[in-house]
């Protein structure tokens, strides 16, 4: 009942049938039970008869039933109401044979029964259940007229669902179709004019990022020369430090570039084989990183990718964390890895930005730790190509923890 279809059906049947019940009502205000001043000829007419057949016998014909056909039993009440309101008791009957036949009413007499005709009186007899059909009918009517009216007015919210549901990886939006109804089409013409737009900024973006880190290869080089040409020992080895840094942002720029336009082919592998190979390199090169379990899982991805992405992360917590434990679980469809340190953790008001290009906890570190500042950027972008998620949040007693989602494929 929260959706707005719901809310919009349920609002049109509540309005249609109360209309509907309301005229229904002033209809049966003008058609109801005849008051006094309709049913007094009647009763004149049925003491008149009771009189005549008292004081002339044999003038009426008295027959020895009453009339028969169905008993109006509701006019048959008002009737005997009526004559009781005289003081005169009498039983008397109002019948109708068939639905086109007159309405008689039958009178006791001497052991016998008068029978004469009498006008008609609205509104037949049954109409609480005439008037509980009727409203049936109209809310089933409403019901349907409502449905049908709510799905045209949320269609343009439904495809925009549907559209958001598309959007991939990549934040680009597939082109819709542009057919259905006026507002389905503006909606579509409008989505795929913004996407098309969107994809020209980023592509312009990437193209800009791409163009820098490629245009800084050469000052850089030049840099590199005449830095070696420095006679005093340190300030040479603290240019070339700096040098080697602003080559590294460089790459990293141009490597961000690619990850984020490039298509990669994926495949399946396993990817506790994969975790194990990025530990092993890792441990060979001097991190402190253990793999404290890794439970077998198959994923379909880009392996080269999905291994920078990796090794970025791992990379991430044995620098800034001194040590990297690594842990993998596999459970239904989704294959886990934990990466744990023990680091002085993030900042919880900066914890939200550290996907940011170049972002860093303590900008004052730049110099002590080497890097750009690109690899959880990249990191997650690899991911997200993947079908996958990366959550890092501060672990409960210190350090950070790093845990990556992927589609277990041995499961679908």
């Amino acid at each position: 009942m929260n959706t707005l279809r719901a809310k919009l059906v349920l609002l049109l049947a509540v309005v249609i049938v109360s209309v509907v019940g309301v005229l229904t009502g002033v209809l049966l205000y003008l058609l109801r039970p005849p008051g006094g001043q309709y049913m007094a000829p009647v009763v004149e007419q049925v003491l008149t008869l009771a009189r005549v057949a008292r004081e002339a016998p044999g003038v009426l014909t008295v027959s020895s039933s009453p009339a028969t056909g169905e008993v109006r039993r509701g006019v048959t009440k008002w009737l005997r109401q009526a004559l009781a309101e005289r003081g005169v008791d009498l039983e008397v009957i109002v019948s109708r044979a068939g639905d086109t036949a007159p309405q008689v009413v039958s009178v006791p007499s001497d052991g016998g029964w008068i029978i004469a005709q009498v006008p008609d009186f609205p509104p037949p007899d049954g109409g609480w259940y005439v008037l509980g059909t009727w409203l049936a009918l109209i809310t089933l009517g409403a019901l349907a007229i409502a449905i049908f009216v709510a799905n045209r007015m949320i269609q343009p919210l439904v495809f925009l669902e549907r559209a958001i549901e598309q959007v991939g990886p990549d934040a680009i939006l597939p082109e819709l179709p542009v057919k259905g109804p006026a507002e389905v089409k503006i909606a579509a013409r409008a989505l795929n004019s913004l996407s098309s737009r969107l994809k020209s900024a980023m592509e312009s973006r990437m193209r800009l990022v791409a163009a820098a880190g490629h245009d800084m290869r050469t000052p850089i080089t030049r840099m590199r020369l005449r830095a070696e040409f420095v006679a005093d020992t340190d300030d040479r080895a603290m240019w070339l430090k700096d040098i080697d840094e602003l080559e590294h942002i460089a790459d990293s720029a141009i490597l961000l570039v690619r990850e984020e336009s490039g298509r990669s082919l994926a495949e399946s592998f396993r990817l506790d084989d994969l975790l194990r190979d990025v530990a092993q390199e890792l441990s060979a090169l001097d991190y402190s990183v253990s793999l404290e379990s890794a439970e077998p899982a198959v994923i379909h991805a880009n392996r080269h990718a999905l291994w920078r992405a990796l090794r970025n992360l791992i990379i991430n917590a044995a620098t800034h964390g001194k040590n990297a434990r690594v842990r993998m679980t596999s459970s239904g469809p989704v294959a886990r890895v934990i990466v744990e340190d023990d680091g002085p953790g993030i900042p919880e008001t900066m914890i939200g930005n550290v996907f940011e290009p170049f972002f860093r906890a303590d900008p004052a570190r730049r110099q002590e730790i080497p890097g750009a500042g690109l690899g959880l950027t990249i990191a997650r972008e690899i991911i997200q190509r993947a079908e996958g998620d990366i959550r890092i949040a501060n672990g409960p007693k210190g350090g950070l923890v790093q845990v990556v989602e992927l589609p277990n494929a041995a499961e679908h």
